[in-house]
């Protein structure tokens, strides 16, 4: 029985949601993360591994939410419930769904004060507060910013506050008027940013730490970087994509929409890279500094080159954007489902919701200043809050649902809502039975700890032997085609 409901609400095109993906998908830790993982692990190797984990698991499980969504024209929970039953299947499967969407309200609860340090730089930038003769000057700069509980919420607290204004304001008022000209504004900013790097002195060394082909580097720690970034990237299993999805026109292509955004993020992470590591190089900084690399290591940088401060400001403007879009996401999922489930209007979702998220989000700010021996099994609340939800919530989750596509939803549901050729449907129900569940099963192994996997032996290589053959294989199938029909 098709339960199919008609949506309260859709994007004015399919770029608004290309654009919106692609918002929730760069974030902080794609900007710093992405190209120094490229950079230590091989280049250009690296990146070809990437894209092809992404073929195998980002892009076919993000396929999954996009279709979810569509079809249910819900919420996490309600469209995985209204999938479930048009199946015939029990509605406990929409604890995905629940998984979902509490996944993404807790990773924004940690994510503010991530995001709150973006806007205090940008403020620090414009008020001369970023002055110093080193790393270690600008580390005090850093640690005095989170010592202090009053500065640090109140900045977590303005992210919360702009990011519930536009997401209060509805879907396309509010989420898709304002990522319309933030997304583009950032990668202008990053293209303004590139021009700057090409004349810093170290360009030419950003460019091989980045491109340069080097497959020794290729690690079986950087195989597994490629893996787990092509599905945490995309914000799979936060409930964002899903949500998003579910305001997606009829007429638009999944499988290209899809391809658009993998496209998008993996571009605007490279250009992030040929922005910051060529500033980094001139200056003889370390690229692996993580996170410190943009509020450390870069400031100091800046501080030494021509017009130094008006590139510093133009970083934290788009650094600033990055974190806004990407949080504007992950509260979604729970306003549409107070908004469309409980019939409350979507400004009170928003606030109520906003109200809740600030609450824990102090409790994980303070993890930095007062609250920093409130431990619990040595972990404070921001610890805990970042390990439930990428080592559990997030690779579980990815499981449940590319499950409960391949083996439990009737098979003509997702085929005439992705509307593919038989042969690339009968290659995406392969990935998404066999290959993305191993991908994420690897992924979960590795955030756990439990094993060390040598990417490098023998045993490995011959298991991608198995999966190449295996899914010619199913394609050449007879009975397959019989069953898909073209």
């Amino acid at each position: 029985m098709n339960t199919r409901k008609r949506p309260n609400n859709l994007w004015l095109g399919r770029w608004g949601f290309i654009l919106a993906a692609t918002g929730s998908a760069v974030g902080l830790g794609n900007i710093w993360k992405f190209p120094y993982m490229t950079g230590e692990y091989g280049g250009g190797a690296f990146v070809l591994v990437y894209l092809l984990c992404i073929f195998a698991v980002g892009v076919p499980v993000m396929m999954i939410e996009i279709a979810f969504g569509r079809r249910g024209r819900g919420s996490p929970i309600d469209a995985i419930r209204r999938l479930a039953r048009e199946s015939g299947r029990s509605a406990g499967w929409s604890l995905l769904g629940w998984m979902a969407m509490i996944c993404g309200f807790m990773i924004l609860s940690f994510y503010v004060v991530v995001a709150g340090w973006s806007f205090s730089y940008l403020w620090k930038t414009l008020s001369g507060g970023l002055s110093g003769a080193s790393v270690e000057d600008m580390a005090a700069i850093f640690e005095a910013n989170n010592a202090n509980p009053w500065t640090l919420g109140a900045w977590s607290t303005l992210v919360t506050v702009i990011t519930m204004l536009i997401v209060g304001l509805g879907v396309q008022k509010g989420i898709e008027k304002n990522v319309s000209w933030m997304m583009p504004g950032m990668v202008i900013m990053l293209g303004i940013m590139i021009g700057y790097a090409m004349f810093s002195g170290g360009f030419g060394e950003g460019v091989a730490f980045l491109f340069s082909f080097e497959i020794g580097k290729l690690t079986s720690e950087g195989l597994l970087a490629a893996l787990g970034h092509a599905f945490f990237t995309l914000s799979l299993a936060s409930g964002a994509i899903l949500t998003y999805g579910s305001y997606l026109p009829d007429n638009s292509s999944i499988a290209r929409t899809t391809l658009t955004v993998a496209f998008s993020d993996t571009v605007v992470a490279l250009m992030a890279g040929l922005a910051i590591f060529p500033v980094i190089f001139a200056n003889g900084l370390d690229p692996s500094a993580g996170p410190g690399l943009l509020f450390m290591s870069l400031p100091l940088a800046f501080q030494s080159m021509p017009f130094g401060t008006v590139f510093e400001t133009i970083f934290f403007v788009m650094l600033s954007m990055a974190a806004l879009t990407s949080s504007i996401s992950m509260i979604e999922a729970t306003v549409a489902w107070l908004n469309e489930s409980k019939g409350i209007s979507r400004a009170k979702a928003a606030w109520g919701s906003g109200i809740l998220l600030w609450l824990i989000s102090t409790l994980a700010m303070l993890s930095f200043n007062i609250g920093a021996d409130w431990t619990l099994a040595s972990k404070n609340v921001f610890d805990w809050l970042d390990f439930l939800t990428s080592r559990f919530l997030m690779p579980l989750g990815g499981l449940g649902m590319t499950l409960m596509a391949g083996f439990v939803l009737r098979n003509e549901i997702l085929k005439s809502e992705l509307a593919l050729p038989t042969v690339g449907y009968v290659l995406w129900l392969y990935m998404v039975r066999y290959v993305s569940p191993l991908g994420i099963v690897l992924i979960f192994i590795d955030s756990l700890g439990l094993m060390d996997l040598d990417m490098g032996s023998q045993w490995t290589w011959w298991l991608g032997v198995l999966i190449a053959i295996s899914v010619f294989g199913e394609l050449a199938n007879p009975r397959l085609k019989r069953q898909f029909g073209s």
